[in-house]
């Protein structure tokens, strides 16, 4: 069954860890820990997959999916971020950086 799970596939085939040295220009080293980039891209790639251009409604419906709290890494009763987290957050990359990550 896995293998016909979208979200289940793209976490065991894709290493996402390249993340951090692309994104690392944008992310503070002080401060409170910010949203991890690898979970806001995958947020982001969740959000055009299915067509959720509402941050709440995204965060809302990826609580409601077994297999996206899988591929974001989050247990079923663990806290998502907030959805202003991912407004601000998205504020902070570049369009480029959107661009050459989906690339």
């Amino acid at each position: 069954m896995t293998r016909h799970n979208l979200y289940r596939r793209l976490r065991e085939l894709l290493d996402w860890d390249f993340l951090y040295q692309q994104t690392r220009a944008v992310y503070s080293h002080t401060g409170q820990p910010s949203l991890d980039p690898v979970v806001f891209l995958k947020l982001v790639l969740v959000g055009r997959l299915e067509n959720l251009v509402s941050d709440r409604r995204l965060i809302e419906h990826c609580a409601l999916r077994l297999d996206i709290l899988y591929f974001l890494g989050y247990e079923v009763d663990e806290d998502l971020p907030w959805h202003s987290t991912i407004s601000r957050t998205r504020q902070l990359y570049p369009a480029a950086v959107f661009e050459h990550l989906f690339d």
